[in-house]
């Protein structure tokens, strides 16, 4: 097991000037890996508790892309459809019928707009390396699914008020990533962290905040499922 404590830094990082989604400035060195593999500093804001890698220990599109071609994402697969049901199951108990949706994130292999469509709601899919139609911005939805994508967004609060801005008055948008706790002897070995392309990390304190900016009401469903409903 890796050190828990905050460590000795084997270098000077540049800390990043403010938070990636609640743009203060009272951010502070979380936990800094030295391991040859894993090698990245990270950061915690003392404001909205988000802890995030800065811009230098970033994937490049490229590297993301590499990743993101390993999945294999299949609307076949009934184990992968259970994964997703942990938003899904929640959520449709929530949508009236005819519902109109978006799934933002819907990688390689596009499932959860099919589990929406096959109960009646119409579905539009965005992603920026295999769906990048950047004309879904311009309609707007009764709900919005985004599934194990918003741990690599490098600009968090950009995405999430885009999204937010397409949702009809009394929307959904339900959000699934595992959620960080606020110390870093869990963050430490936490296999959530190993994946290159995780870059941002949120406690449940992160999205009550953010539910504060957007006068939203929000529920937490077991672990790792957020649904926001945007006011009438």
């Amino acid at each position: 097991m890796q050190n828990s404590k905050q460590p000795d830094t084997i270098h000077s990082p540049a800390k990043p000037d403010t938070c990636i989604l609640c743009h203060g400035s009272n951010v502070r060195l979380f936990y800094q890996d030295v391991t040859e593999q894993y090698r990245s500093d990270y950061y915690q804001c003392d404001t909205c508790r988000l802890i995030f890698a800065p811009e230098r220990h970033r994937p490049t599109p490229q590297e993301e892309l590499e990743r993101y071609d390993q999945h294999n994402n299949d609307p076949e697969d009934e184990r992968y459809r259970a994964f997703l049901g942990r938003l899904f199951n929640p959520l449709i108990r929530l949508l009236g019928k005819n519902s109109k949706g978006l799934d933002f994130g819907s990688g390689p292999g596009p499932t959860l707009n099919i589990m929406f469509e096959e109960q009646g709601h119409t579905m539009r899919i965005y992603d920026p390396f295999y769906a990048d139609d950047p004309s879904v911005f311009g309609e707007t939805y009764d709900f919005i699914t985004s599934t194990e994508v918003a741990e690599h967004l490098h600009t968090p609060r950009h995405e999430f008020d885009r999204l937010w801005n397409c949702l009809r008055p009394g929307g959904y948008l339900g959000i699934m990533t595992k959620l960080a706790e606020d110390d870093n002897e869990h963050f430490a070995d936490w296999h959530y962290r190993l994946d290159n392309t995780h870059v941002t990390f949120y406690t449940k304190q992160t999205f009550r905040w953010l539910a504060r900016q957007w006068n939203a009401t929000l529920d937490f469903y077991e672990n790792n499922v957020m649904i926001f409903q945007k006011s009438s």
